[in-house]
């Protein structure tokens, strides 16, 4: 078992990839665990300062801001959401949590087929969050489909990688895989160059299991930096369950290799992988 600290930025500073491990700027291994929004243009309410205070209040030293990209997020409205992923990460800053800015793609399964609007997106971000040792970049959230490794999501990678890399040199930058960022082991194959690049794994507990925790050991085994960038406590569909055995069966495995998580999702949406009740109120505290 790797032996971790949690805290929020003010006590771990500028975060690091060591080997296979996260860890804080005194090179301590470090753990970071909390929510990840829904998408900002559906849900935003619960994007917004009190209820990620809330969070922060309820243990989390993490927050995932999930721009999505198709489904009438970033290229139907670029400037609205860009603005509100802004607020969304400021607010995590504001109670000293570390914070995602994730690339949200989804529909549109090819990261390559909007690359110029993603070098766009995240020289405006890096360029104002470079200097900023809480702001951690994923690049592309879950590519799908007809897509490869080799052919699109590793050259997408080093298209957009030395965009942030030019005004955040020092930043941890999340990279995605095939299959719904499962496919590490394909990463491991062929994994990129450069320093404090981590490579991401999704699951859902009441879908993905054993096969995808000997996956994860695997890729350790080679040397790749894994970090669960989304989960959550229902199938890959959002329903059924709630799987809490399950749920707790990966939390304890991440635990014990010191992998860092975020939980889908901070909404009310009628689902299993929502944390809210439906009605829940975004602007006070929450009781259990």
């Amino acid at each position: 078992p790797v032996e971790t600290v949690r805290g929020g930025v003010s006590e771990n500073g500028w975060l690091k990839v060591e080997g296979t491990q996260l860890c804080n700027e005194a090179g301590e291994p470090v753990i970071l665990r909390g929510m990840s929004s829904h998408g900002l243009h559906w849900f935003g309410q619960y994007a917004g300062s009190q209820s990620i205070q809330n969070t922060a209040e309820w243990g989390a030293n993490l927050f995932r801001v999930a721009v999505y990209t198709g489904e009438g997020g970033y290229l139907s409205s670029p400037e609205a959401v860009r603005e509100k992923a802004v607020s969304t990460v400021d607010a995590a800053i504001a109670n000293d949590m570390y914070v995602i800015i994730d690339w949200h793609i989804l529909s549109d399964g090819n990261p390559m087929s909007h690359v110029e609007e993603a070098e766009a997106f995240f020289d405006f971000m890096a360029a104002r969050y470079g200097d900023n040792p809480a702001v951690i970049y994923e690049i592309c959230n879950e590519p799908n489909g007809n897509v490869t490794w080799e052919r699109d999501v590793k050259p997408y990678a080093q298209r957009v990688i030395p965009i942030i890399r030019t005004r955040a040199p020092q930043s941890v930058i999340l990279v995605g895989s095939t299959t719904w960022s499962q496919d590490i082991h394909v990463a491991a194959r062929s994994p990129l160059e450069g320093e404090n690049l981590m490579y991401t794994l999704h699951f859902y507990a009441g879908t993905h299991g054993e096969t995808l925790r000997q996956r994860i050991d695997s890729a350790l085994a080679a040397g790749l930096p894994v970090f669960v960038s989304e989960w959550g406590t229902s199938r890959a569909d959002g329903s059924g369950g709630v799987f809490l055995k399950e749920s707790e069966e990966w939390l304890d495995f991440l635990d014990e290799r010191g992998i860092s998580w975020a939980n889908w999702s901070l909404c009310d949406k009628n689902e299993t992988s929502a944390a809210l009740r439906p009605g829940t109120p975004p602007d006070r505290a929450w009781s259990e």
